[in-house]
């Protein structure tokens, strides 16, 4: 074992991009409670990565905890991240029915502490977990899941950065607006009909006036979901993957990631 992490921290202090064949990506299921709600969470780590490592909640759509959330937490974990995909409507609450999700995702935004409040449990299991560092901790969020990335950054939580992808866009309150702390990165779909123009220049001037540290970029063509391959089989004309947007808002995360934490993997 001493041997393989010398090889390993080989690996890291040189910056390569190559994995050791050894490296395997590991998941387990995480149940957890929000009062008499049963929650249940996917965490997903490299197991040949030696001690703690940063830590990245994933937040799902409004379709539930899917595998396109697993799948997101896989990633992360190949980059050599701890992540967790949170469940934000309880445990075997997943549709592909529009009607459905917008259902359950109006009933979790109805009340905004509440909403907060799920999110970061959340992130009180993420912190406990033996292979993360609790002192660098980000989330990346999906659409409704965007949404609740922005809550949690709007909460004060104790997070380094929160990025955005084709999330709606809640703005602050003026409360909320003095506690923001995490660095934010928000990835928006230039043709994304589920959020008017007007309403992208009220949160960034929110957020100016807020004077957080923040970042949006807008992907030109783009429409809402374009980072999910399948989108366009739910039928809706603003849903479409665009494998540009998706692949350079990725690596846009990446890079965010880098600069806040500064000791984390390379790869």
């Amino acid at each position: 074992m001493k041997t393989r992490n010398l090889v390993l921290m080989t690996f890291l202090m040189a910056g390569t991009m190559l994995r050791p064949a050894w490296a395997e990506v590991k998941s387990r299921t995480v149940e957890y409670r929000d009062g008499d709600v049963v929650l249940q969470g996917y965490f997903a780590w490299d197991d040949a990565l030696p001690g703690k490592r940063p830590g990245i909640i994933v937040v799902h759509e409004w379709w539930g905890l899917n595998d396109y959330a697993k799948k997101r937490a896989d990633m992360l974990a190949q980059l050599g991240y701890a992540a967790l995909a949170i469940d934000m409507y309880g445990k075997g609450k997943v549709t592909e029915h529009p009607q459905q999700a917008a259902e359950w995702a109006k009933q979790i935004q109805a009340n905004v502490a509440d909403w907060q409040k799920r999110a970061l449990l959340g992130l009180d299991i993420l912190k406990k977990d033996p292979h993360v560092d609790a002192q660098r901790l980000a989330a990346i969020g999906y659409c409704f899941g965007g949404a609740t990335v922005m809550e949690m950054a709007y909460s004060g939580a104790d997070l380094a950065g929160v990025v955005s992808f084709h999330g709606s866009l809640p703005l602050p309150t003026a409360d909320q607006m003095s506690k923001i702390k995490a660095r934010i990165l928000v990835a928006h779909g230039f043709e994304d009909a589920f959020t008017l123009p007007e309403r992208v220049t009220e949160f960034q001037n929110a957020l100016d006036k807020a004077e957080a540290d923040w970042t949006m970029i807008t992907y030109g063509g783009a429409h809402h979901a374009f980072t999910v391959p399948d989108a366009d089989k739910h039928g809706m004309a603003n849903l479409r993957y665009d494998k540009k947007a998706d692949e350079r808002s990725w690596q846009a995360m990446r890079e965010f990631f880098r600069e806040l934490f500064t000791a984390a993997p390379a790869r």
